[in-house]
């Protein structure tokens, strides 16, 4: 645990407000931080800076486009190259006494735009409504006292308070980090949790920190998925990085769709070709000798023949129907010509994590008591089973095998645990995924930590890649839980779980066959951890932990979709390209591919930053 900086001196006057910071924040301490922020973080703001602050920061939200005047949507709706040739040619026919024509093109015209502009509106509004239900809140520290605020009031300098299952409101840096991992695939693409702590990242002086590398930082939008953090607010609003990203997205310019691409060719064309037929027909005419007034008026006839004044009503009609059965099916479209955009890809570039996959991490197999099983049921709920074909053996062996991803786990459950995947969590995704295993394999948690309480811990850390748990037995000694890579705890363990009960790790060959297990579920595209005990005579430090028995290995995976399988199937039977883009392992990415359906060979294979001519960032 790191202790919170504290500054001394007399509170600044509201008048003179410090600036925000941006990435130059995680290569300080965070002394400098709070002394730059002229913040006391024991206390917080005041209710009196926080409001002026407020007034020179602005809220904590994403800024909005200024909206468009009605009118402007409405006009809007006319601006491509036939619809104004068909103007021209309703005017035409007005000036030249065909009323009949000008009328018809004039209410056709007028169909097109009211369904364009109502359909945006519509969406629009749909829009507008999810955004109001969620309403997020913050837990801030002000005049020394603990509220709960709503996220869009937060300002440069408050003091954040976060557990585990908190969204961080605003880019923050971190003066306290208890064993504080954070989600942060939302800015990243990282599907495992990042490790945070209060240590400084890089020197501000030097190039700037890439994102995914600010360790001592935690960013707006992403979650706490494991620990108790403190964070000193640096940047709110656009100011923060989710708000460059939002910023990229507003002034990007929005290409035009397909189909408005070829009726703006579609128009130009008509209008040349129309006016090479006047031309034509006017020459000859004046060649034969017509009259210029029949044969101004058979000119401007033939131009507004040759223009097809029913199809914009068409294609607003067939795209209106199309708009209705997206809706049907859950989708927003806020423009007509979006739906006829996505008829035309050809290509389909998905990131992996959370879209491809549920982004929720599940066990798929465990070696356990020396048997492979495969594990049924996705996500976070518990209905499914533990699987193998050798029939007989010891429920008792497989609950000693998975006792320590129950107990020496600090995630909870919070669903009922019957749901389809629906059920939630509140920790780390990993330890979840463990807790839902060791419930399959009919353990309890909950009820296992109560008859076991945890008596001392070694928290997990990037260097010892393990964590522990002490536990009192009746006999005066102590049980030691540990899961963590099985490399590491091979190096700890004297001995393994296996059919034939412990058998000591004392030569190569039973070393070599463990290795084997965990090679075979690393090509699976799985991420392995094992779990190990010890029964000693008192807890062991970081450095003397030795002496344990293994006694299963876990293989897990971010499965993918129920979904998308089919939705890949769809995509090749259409003729639509899917690429898969991860930032996972390449191995990993491979066997998502696989089970989706995403074909490898000469045309398919995979590409890695290196390959593409840069490394990943």
């Amino acid at each position: 645990m790191t202790k919170p900086a504290t500054t001394a001196g007399a509170r600044p006057e509201v008048g003179a407000q410090p600036p925000p910071m941006g990435a130059e924040a995680c290569g300080l301490p965070a002394e400098d931080v709070v002394r730059l922020l002229r913040v006391d973080p024991g206390n917080g703001l005041t209710a009196g800076e926080a409001a002026a602050r407020a007034a020179v920061h602005g809220p904590n939200r994403m800024a909005e486009a200024a909206r468009r005047p009605e009118w402007l949507r409405f006009l809007d709706q006319f601006r491509n190259w036939l619809i104004g040739v068909l103007l021209l040619a309703a005017v035409v026919a007005a000036a030249v006494g065909e009323v009949e024509d000008a009328l018809v093109i004039t209410v056709v015209l007028q169909i097109n735009a009211v369904l364009g502009y109502l359909q945006e509106r519509r969406a629009e509004r749909s829009l507008e409504a999810l955004r109001r239900m969620l309403v997020p809140t913050a837990r801030v520290r002000r005049d020394g006292v603990e509220h709960v605020v709503g996220a869009d009031l937060l300002v440069p300098g408050d003091v954040v308070l976060l557990e585990a299952g908190d969204r961080v409101p605003a880019d923050g840096r971190l003066m306290v980090a208890e064993s504080v991992e954070a989600a942060e695939a939302a800015l990243t693409g990282e599907s495992q949790p990042v490790a945070k702590s209060t240590a400084p990242v890089g020197d501000d002086h030097l190039e700037r920190v890439p994102l995914a590398e600010r360790t001592s930082m935690l960013f707006m939008n992403t979650a706490l998925t494991r620990g108790r953090a403190e964070v000193i607010v640096t940047a709110t609003g656009m100011r923060t990085e989710l708000g460059a990203i939002a910023h990229a997205l507003r002034t990007g310019a929005e290409p035009p769709s397909p189909l408005q691409v070829q009726l703006d060719s579609l128009g130009r064309r008509l209008a040349l070709l129309s006016g090479i037929a006047v031309v034509a027909y006017a020459l000859t005419g004046l060649l034969r000798g017509e009259g210029l007034s029949d044969l101004a008026l058979r000119a401007v006839a033939l131009a507004v023949a040759a223009i097809p004044e029913g199809l914009p009503a068409v294609l607003a009609l067939t795209l209106a129907l199309g708009v209705h059965r997206m809706a049907r099916r859950g989708a927003v479209v806020k423009r007509l010509a979006a739906v006829e955009a996505l008829g035309s890809a050809t290509v389909v570039c998905s990131d992996k994590t959370g879209t491809l996959t549920l982004n929720q991490m599940t066990a798929r197999a465990v070696w356990a008591g020396g048997r492979l099983y495969d594990v049924t049921g996705e996500g976070y709920a518990t209905c499914g089973t533990l699987r193998t074909g050798v029939t007989g053996g010891g429920d008792s062996d497989l609950r000693r095998a998975l006792l320590p991803f129950a107990v020496c786990n600090d995630a909870h459950l919070t669903g009922g645990g019957d749901g389809a995947g629906g059920d939630g969590f509140v920790g780390d995704p990993t330890e979840a995924a463990l807790v839902v295993l060791a419930a399959k394999g009919g353990l309890d948690a909950d009820r296992l930590r109560t008859e076991l309480p945890r008596t001392g811990e070694l928290p997990f850390d990037a260097a010892t890649k393990y964590m522990a748990t002490f536990h009192a037995e009746p006999d005066g000694r102590t049980r030691v839980l540990v899961k963590g890579a099985v490399d590491v705890l091979l190096d700890l363990c004297r001995a393994v779980l296996t059919e034939d009960g412990e058998r000591p790790l004392d030569d190569e060959r039973r070393r070599a066959e463990v290795l084997a297990v965990t090679e075979r579920l690393s090509e699976a595209g799985l991420r392995v951890l094992g779990a190990a005990e010890a029964l000693v005579d008192r807890p062991p430090s970081a450095n003397a932990l030795s002496g344990l028995t293994l006694l299963s290995i876990a293989g897990l995976a971010d499965p993918p979709r129920p979904q998308a399988g089919e939705a890949m199937a769809l995509c090749r039977t259409a003729g639509v390209s899917v690429k898969m883009i991860t930032g996972d392992h390449a191995g990993t990415a491979a066997a998502v591919a696989r089970e989706l359906g995403i074909q490898g060979g000469r045309r398919h294979r995979r590409r890695t930053g290196r390959d593409a001519g840069g490394g990943a960032r």
